[in-house]
């Protein structure tokens, strides 16, 4: 039942993903048939056209400028269809994590075990295989065999699980830990170590009294020097990881497209007109930061009132701060990162360099994002990955994946936000000054040695 539900969950994203290709070859179709067609809308776009009024007034006041041209960019993101079915995707993807353990544990129930006996079976056996059974979520069917021949016979045909034969001897058709057994293998194990443990008391002569004194015994307390990894938190780190990493990626890409595309189309020079470069790029970098963070609260929003709804346990366990250090980080991630792929952004002006810088930029993040898979899996970071949670390329992940473990303590994590933030400023600082730099410059991709040899214009 399980893999059919993962069966139409992959068809799903298969066929949306398809309607998406065809959609945009048709658009583009469509375009290419229209001569200027893409340097009209762009010239007709909000920021050149009524808007550009409004950036004339509010030349002297940053905020203003920088707020309109994030707006745009907000306007632009959320109504494109990659926003919406990628967003779309990865709810179908969280609702399937969700939904698929709650249906298939829900479809279990109770294990049936038919169980054979061939002999007496005292009311203190009885007993003891019901207790077995009860713990391990099963119901118990006794049979009565005539004889051990009898009963291999049935547990040949499949009419018995196992059979317990003069309580001191359990028998099966195969082993329980194979696929096609129908016995329970924690029954059949549980039963075994209590038909001993039933044989030692009358070894030992106990009376009944004796005997059912020793069986409610308790055990004794067990203290650990250090806390233990709950599963559902690393579950729930796995999963914040995952789409740390995609949105990081997604986002940063965007940016880098969208100067590139700027700046092939010239489109740049009207708007440099008006404004000045470190608002151009913080206006794009707040809009679609804004669009990130939006994406990120309805995926959280959206898995917590789903995980409630269906009584799924998978983000129980996950304590609040956790999530909420996920998303702190998403978006001091993508406040660091945005700068770097914005400054390489302006530095080409064609889309096959566009693919050639991705992936040097993406291999900081790839190797964060793989580190933290790691340990978060293991729950057992080491003095590297400790460090590594102090670096601002790979701290989003490590830091969250630390809170998560509870290795961290509150002025650490305070420590490495700071020091996130510090680099933050600065590399915008560096960014904007790339950008102004090379933005303007066209002809080729521009090469950061002469960026950094140039003079600012």
């Amino acid at each position: 039942m399980k893999f059919l539900y993962i069966g139409i969950v992959v068809v799903v994203v298969v066929t949306l993903r398809l309607w998406m290709f065809r959609a945009r070859r048709k658009r583009r179709a469509t375009e290419d048939q229209v001569p200027g067609a893409t340097h009209d809308r762009m010239v007709k776009s909000p920021l050149l056209g009524s808007a550009r009024a409004r950036i004339g007034r509010a030349v002297g006041e940053p905020l203003g400028t920088v707020g309109i041209i994030a707006m745009r960019e907000i306007t632009e993101r959320v109504r494109g269809r990659i926003l919406r079915v990628g967003t779309l995707l990865i709810l179908v993807v969280v609702a399937a994590a969700i939904v698929i353990p709650t249906l298939d544990s829900s479809s279990g129930g109770l294990t049936a075990q038919t169980v054979g006996i061939v002999g007496p079976l005292s009311p203190q056996i009885e007993q003891v295989v019901n207790s077995a059974a009860k713990q391990d979520q099963d119901s118990v069917r006794f049979v009565r065999e005539p004889s051990i021949t009898a009963a291999k016979a049935a547990l040949r045909s499949g009419r018995l699980d196992f059979t317990i034969a003069d309580a001191d001897l359990v028998l099966l058709n195969q082993p329980a830990t194979s696929s096609s057994s129908p016995a329970d293998p924690t029954l059949v194990q549980d039963v075994a170590e209590y038909l001993g443990v039933v044989r030692a008391y009358e070894a030992a002569g106990l009376t009944r009294a004796q005997a059912a004194q020793v069986d409610q015994a308790k055990a004794v307390p067990v203290h650990t020097l250090q806390p233990g990894t709950k599963t559902k938190s690393k579950a729930v780190s796995i999963i914040g990881l995952v789409l740390l990493f995609f949105m990081l990626t997604q986002y940063c890409t965007w940016i880098l497209i969208g100067v590139m595309q700027e700046k092939s189309s010239r489109v740049v020079e009207v708007l440099l007109a008006t404004v000045r470069p470190i608002q151009l790029l913080g206006g794009k970098v707040l809009g679609i930061g804004m669009v990130a963070l939006g994406q990120a609260t309805l995926v959280l929003g959206f898995a917590l009132v789903l995980g409630e709804a269906v009584g799924s346990n998978l983000l129980h366990g996950a304590e609040p701060v956790a999530l909420l250090a996920e998303l702190l980080w998403l978006v001091l991630g993508y406040a660091f990162y945005c700068w770097v792929y914005a400054a390489a952004g302006s530095t080409a002006e064609r889309q096959d360099q566009v693919q050639t810088l991705v992936l040097p930029l993406s291999i900081p993040v790839l190797v964060g994002y793989v580190f933290s898979i790691t340990v978060a899996s293991s729950g057992k970071p080491d003095l590297l990955f400790k460090i590594l949670a102090y670096v601002p390329l790979t701290a989003p992940f490590c830091m969250s994946v630390l809170v998560s473990l509870s290795q961290v303590t509150w002025w650490e994590f305070v420590l490495s936000v700071l020091v996130s933030l510090a680099a933050t400023v600065g590399m915008a600082i560096f960014a904007a000054r790339i950008y102004r730099r090379a933005v303007l410059r066209t002809g080729g991709r521009v090469k950061v040695r002469e960026l950094l040899a140039g003079s600012a214009h």
